[in-house]
């Protein structure tokens, strides 16, 4: 009996050596893809958790619930990790080392989320659901399978940053569970930076990066924010454009007054902030303040091959979202998103519908978002946009206007600015960026879309002044996923590809 036992033992331990060597003989994504395979409902197990907690960055309990219980998983999978304070959510660092590896490669992302309104969404925000297809598309609420049962990876999973930006955050974990299932360990030292007031601006992560920066020293960092191409490629961005938004407050009377007493008498502010927004981009939506494309730093050769070379989505995306035409002319999106912007977020004066009354309003205001380019700083472009309103007749203020203000000026407005923050792009053809790109091709099969600059906006200028390093986007999630709306979601397969990818990056 004993023997025998002792044989079979021997076999079984020869077998599992022997398939130990196959997976670690092939590309890790083989192997990755097997154990993704294996434990499905236990990923997507341990995600629902993450995402059933709150996160908007002004909730502070929340925000350190989110904040515990990423710690705590970081730990379990080998990570040191604490949290970075500073005035605000506090930041997380964590750190794995890798014995003898001569290169550190950093992770961003973010935890926390836009805010919600529940009433405009079809499931709680804060209660995963999976659908068995878009919501758009009649999508019906699944059961999530049991462990060893698998996912249909077009299903969608529901919820509150279920895509923006805790999916990558899983999928780095899933990765390093992956990797230490196979016993192929990292090749290089690896940190990860872990926000929590991206949806609010970061406002306080340049002081925490600039605090730590010794400790945040990296190659390159990895940003994970963001979608894949529109085409549902991977794709990889190499900046992101700042931005600096601002209110613009017109006035009329005191107070609001009778339309029909003092109409074609009293001005109309609401008219005036319409018109004065009006004039700030012609019909094809060139921005007309003077200097506004001033400065900003031309693309290089290789950034305008990787453009030619994109996949063109603009006909099928005018068809998903409706749209007969476009502005810019007829120049396409992605050439599009490389040039400064100036967007109208919306706008507010009175009540309209049942709730409008017959009244000339007091007051309007607009919130309008600038997004920047490399070479054009915040501070500049809200001067420019205050030159342009002051060339409108308008006298501008910073506060409220008192009496002595309005009867002197028949035109004022009030433009209020925050901060903001520059953009950052990095250089295509740098010894580890190129590494980058391979490594991602290697993980995928096939070359990524290769975008010089992403649309959207991100604090990467933060870890730009802090640490020097380069940085290149890696995003995972689809680009239909509602970000920063209702019903925010994400694809499954989408968080599969991020697995393998995350997983070729840390073993390049």
């Amino acid at each position: 009996m004993k023997r025998t036992a002792f044989r079979a033992g021997v076999i079984v331990f020869l077998l599992t050596s022997q398939m130990l060597s196959i997976v670690r003989a092939q590309p890790p994504v083989a192997g990755v893809r097997a154990y993704r395979s294996a434990h499905e409902a236990e990923i997507i197990g341990e995600f629902a958790d993450l995402l059933s907690i709150p996160n908007v960055a002004s909730d502070t309990v929340n925000i350190r619930r989110n904040a515990a219980k990423l710690i705590d998983m970081m730990g379990r999978r080998g990570i040191q990790a604490r949290l970075l304070e500073g005035s605000g959510p506090p930041a997380i660092f964590g750190e794995l080392k890798t014995p003898g590896a001569t290169r550190t490669i950093g992770f961003y992302a973010h935890y926390d989320g836009q805010p919600v309104e529940p009433s405009k969404w079809a499931t709680d925000p804060f209660k995963p659901t999976l659908r068995d297809k878009p919501l758009e598309a009649s999508g019906r609420v699944i059961p999530f399978p049991k462990a060893g049962e698998q996912f249909d990876p077009e299903w969608r999973l529901y919820a509150r940053s279920a895509s923006d930006d805790k999916a990558p955050i899983i999928a780095m974990f899933a990765a390093l569970d992956a990797l230490k299932t196979l016993r192929a360990n990292p090749t290089a030292n690896l940190k990860f930076l872990f926000d929590g007031e991206e949806e609010a601006g970061s406002p306080h992560l340049g002081d925490i990066v600039a605090r730590n920066a010794a400790l945040l020293g990296v190659d390159a960092w990895i940003c994970a924010d963001g979608p894949v191409h529109q085409s549902r490629r991977q794709q990889l961005y190499f900046g992101v454009r700042g931005i600096v938004k601002v209110d613009i407050t017109v006035y009329g009377a005191n107070r609001a007054l009778h339309s029909g007493h003092y109409g074609n008498w009293s001005p109309n502010p609401a008219m005036r902030l319409a018109k004065l927004l009006a004039g700030m981009k012609d019909d094809s939506g060139r921005v007309l303040i003077e200097g506004f494309y001033n400065g900003a730093e031309p693309l290089g050769e290789e950034e305008k091959k990787a453009l030619k070379e994109m996949p063109s989505t603009d006909s099928e995306l005018m068809r998903e979202y409706g749209l007969a035409g476009t502005e810019g002319a007829g120049r396409p999106l992605a050439e599009l998103i490389n040039e400064p912007s100036l967007n109208v977020d919306g706008l507010r004066s009175e009540d309209v519908g049942r709730q409008s009354r017959t009244i000339i309003p007091a007051e309007a205001t607009a919130t309008v978002d600038l997004r920047l380019v490399k070479g054009i700083e915040p501070h500049r472009q809200v001067e420019r946009l205050i030159a342009h309103i002051k060339r409108q007749g308008y006298f501008v203020v910073t506060g409220e206007p008192d009496l002595e203000t309005r009867l002197k000026h028949p035109l004022i407005a009030r433009v209020v600015s925050e901060e903001g923050y520059p953009a950052v792009r990095t250089p295509m053809n740098l010894p580890i960026v190129k590494k980058i790109i391979g490594a991602v091709e290697q993980g995928i099969g096939k070359r990524p879309v290769m975008l010089p600059t992403m649309g959207g906006s991100g604090p990467l200028w933060a870890i730009d002044v802090a640490t020097k390093a380069p940085q290149v986007g890696v995003p995972i999630v689809n680009h239909d996923n509602n970000q920063h709306s209702s019903n925010e979601n994400l694809r499954i397969q989408n968080l599969w590809d991020g697995i393998e990818i995350f997983a070729a990056l840390m073993t390049m």
